[in-house]
């Protein structure tokens, strides 16, 4: 349990390292006008999610204990978009249109309006 704690805390460490450099050099190449960073982020993020989740899951290429400290650890804090996305293609995959799209309409249209709430809060403050 401790050993687990300790490598989820250095995965973590290095996802968010991991972002924050991608985010810095994609906005440097491509500028701040359109989130191209969190894009690049988030595309990167669910490409590796579906590949360390396959090696893991199906392949057995990856032990579960790698699993989880490379998904949770380092995918936690490299984007929380590839947990999304991997779990409407879950939807997706098993034909729950219903699931998907109130899925799709609350992560996004919820997410939306909690960043415009946390804004509006803390200009109350």
């Amino acid at each position: 349990m401790f050993q687990n704690l300790v490598l989820l805390s250095v995965a973590g460490a290095a996802g968010t390292l991991a972002r924050y450099g991608m985010s810095e050099m994609v906005s440097h190449l491509l500028g701040r006008k359109f989130p191209w960073s969190t894009l690049s982020v988030n595309l990167l993020g669910s490409l590796l999610f579906g590949l360390v989740w396959t090696l893991a899951d199906e392949r057995k290429l990856i032990s579960p204990q790698a699993g989880l400290v490379i998904l949770t650890g380092f995918m936690g804090a490299f984007t929380t978009f590839s947990t999304f996305a991997f779990e409407s293609g879950q939807l997706l995959s098993t034909a729950r249109w219903d699931l998907l799209l109130a899925n799709l309409a609350a992560q996004n249209g919820l997410g939306l309006l909690a960043v415009f709430a946390g804004r509006t809060l803390a200009r109350w403050m």
